[in-house]
Order: structure tokens, then sequence, then C-alpha cells
């Protein structure tokens, strides 16, 4: 079992802990929403997704998104998930971002959805 993603305590008190699938939904959540900069020990990690939010929102915003995604998620979890396709659509001021990959340690295809707030589904 893998600790949790955010750090919480169950109903018992002790660290929540969460399967394999969705260790791996949390590590590309921390990657999409980890800004460049942010951690101190690996300068690099993470999308930038979040500065393009705050763009004025259009087809080209989406495409880069689409974009910047697929790169970050084959750069640091490439070892883990094979990136199949990423959707991103453009909604008024947000943006929706779909992840559709294969763990490779399993084959199992999986799908995520993620908004500008965190993970949808």
């Amino acid at each position: 079992m893998n600790i949790d993603f955010p750090f919480s305590f169950d109903g018992r008190g002790r660290t929540t802990e969460i399967d394999d699938d969705g260790h791996v939904r949390d590590l590309i959540e921390q990657v999409l929403f980890t800004a460049p900069g942010e951690r101190v020990n690996r300068p690099d990690f993470g999308s930038g997704l979040m500065r393009l939010v705050f763009a004025p929102n259009s087809d080209e915003l989406a495409a880069a998104t689409q974009f910047l995604v697929q790169a970050s998620l084959q750069q640091w979890l490439g070892d883990l998930i094979e990136v199949n396709e990423v959707e991103v659509e453009n909604h008024d001021s947000s943006l929706l971002v779909t992840v559709r990959y294969t763990v490779r340690r399993t084959q199992q295809q999986q799908v995520a959805q993620f908004s500008q707030g965190g993970a949808s589904q």
C-alpha cells in the first residue's frame, strides 16, 4: 500500500493508504499541479499547468496545455505509465484535462480527469 495524496488520516487516526492504481493517479496529479521551481531539491519537477489557467482561454491555450501535459507526464512518469492520449477542453474560464494512460506494471488502461482545482474523477 501507498500513502494517499494529499496526506490525511483515516477513521482510525492512521495515515490514509491507497492502492497502486490510486497512487499512480496521485502521482499524475502531483506532476500536473506542481509548478517548476516549487520543489527545492528538484526545481525542474512539474508541468506549469497552473500558469496556463490564468492565460486568456482559447483553442490555442488548450493545444499548448495538451502538449505541456503530455511532455511532462512522459518526462516524470514515463517509467510507470504510457500516456495514450491527453484531451484538453476549455469551458469559459476553466480547463478540463483528461489523461488516458496505461499502467506499465499491469498493462491496465486508466482514465483520469483533472480541472484547475485538482482531481475531478
